[in-house]
């Protein structure tokens, strides 16, 4: 679950993180008087949305004084804020974040990430601060300094120094920035962060170490630990389809392809968006019904995905395991009669109960095609998607 850039700071401020003095605001009116009790010289306006890369779309500005802080909030709020994580639809702008200036001297680069193929957390830090770390990653990795954690002892003092004197601090900081280093580390253990990011983590003029933004996300499988972070989601900022299938726990991100996927295990999902791509198409979506799917929830799954209205076709590639080829089948059928399919779906069965489950789809009555093997299926969706 993702959480906004106040939010974000509010539950680090608590751990001791420092951050900037800020007010959160949500009419140009607002902003004026935010602007005004914080009595600084410079303000900063800035856009709270779930995506990175706000001040190059226009959503973190300046403002020399309050008057000029109502006017870019003026702007601001109800824009659709385009970024490279937004995509071209962008998101609209619903709440502003009113800020101290600060008088920066350097910009760094915090992150706390779990390293998939150790299964470990890391610990990054990086003089690269204020830009893209998939850029710094991308071009110039050596500029990235990484610490993995070991579980059962956590994020070390020694690590934190060592990280600090990477970093290139001034001897007298490299104290201070091993206490917020490790402030940060109880943040991230302690709410089950799946993503701590502090970019950029700002050495201010007058020797002070600030967390100047804060991305924070939160792991979805510890959120039954967690019960006072539900109110911090926001549904505005997410995919209503996405918000649908989060109902009926249903694994669904939604893509930009026009051939739409429902699958059974997440493994095979991520195999069936490769092999739509071999076979010349594009994915509209990655949809894990699970191994214990009921017959409810696959009727759920497959209204979600006809609800895109960029899907030219569907395939369905269920492997029964757990859940059975023919309860499969018949939530298709039920839910391909219920709501008036309008689209060709391609329907590959495979494992326990694949002979019933394939007499369901063929006595349906309806206009499925079946298909024998992945490939098939995947070339077979294609070339209906593209005669749609």
């Amino acid at each position: 679950m993702k959480i906004h850039e106040y939010q974000g700071k509010e539950l680090l401020r608590k751990f001791g993180v420092a951050v900037p003095r800020g007010i959160v605001v949500r009419s140009p009116e607002e902003a004026y008087h935010a602007a005004k009790e914080l009595g600084t010289d410079v303000v900063v306006v800035k856009a709270q949305i779930h995506a990175g890369g706000r001040g190059k779309g226009g959503g973190v500005k300046l403002a020399k004084s309050a008057d000029e802080a109502q006017e870019i909030a003026r702007g601001m709020l109800g824009m659709k804020l385009v970024t490279h994580q937004t995509g071209p639809e962008g998101r609209e702008v619903r709440v502003l974040l009113i800020e101290e200036g600060l008088p920066i001297d350097k910009e760094f680069y915090l992150g706390i990430v779990l390293d998939r193929t150790t299964g470990r957390y890391v610990f990054m830090a990086s003089q690269a601060g204020g830009m893209d770390i998939e850029e710094v990653a991308a071009h110039t990795p050596e500029k990235i300094l990484k610490e993995t954690i070991d579980p059962a002892i956590g994020f070390r003092a020694f690590q934190a120094r060592k990280l600090a004197f990477g970093l290139g601090l001034p001897p007298e900081l490299v104290g201070d920035a091993a206490k917020f280093m490790l402030a940060l580390y109880k943040a991230n253990e302690q709410m089950d962060a799946s993503l701590m990011e502090i970019n950029p983590f700002l050495l201010t003029k007058d020797k002070r170490l600030i967390a100047l933004d804060a991305k924070v996300n939160f792991d979805d499988n510890a959120m039954f630990r967690h019960k006072e972070f539900i109110n911090l989601r926001d549904l505005n900022e997410e995919e209503p389809l996405e918000i649908e299938a989060s109902k009926f726990d249903l694994n669904y991100i939604k893509l930009d392809g026009n051939i739409a996927c429902m699958v059974n295990g997440a493994g095979l999902a991520m195999a069936t968006m490769d092999i739509i791509k071999i076979a010349g198409g594009e994915p509209a979506n990655f949809l894990d019904v699970g191994g214990g799917a009921s017959q409810e929830r696959v009727e759920a799954a497959f209204k979600i995905l006809l609800a895109d209205k960029n899907v030219r076709a569907v395939l369905i590639n269920i492997f029964g395991g757990i859940v059975r080829c023919d309860m499969v089948a018949r939530g298709v059928v039920g839910a391909a009669q219920n709501i008036g399919v309008q689209v060709p779906i391609v329907v590959r069965l495979e494992g326990t109960n694949v002979e019933e489950g394939q007499r369901v789809i063929r006595e349906s009555g309806m206009n499925f095609t079946v298909a024998n093997g992945m490939q098939d299926a995947a070339e077979k969706v294609v070339t209906l998607a593209q005669a749609a």
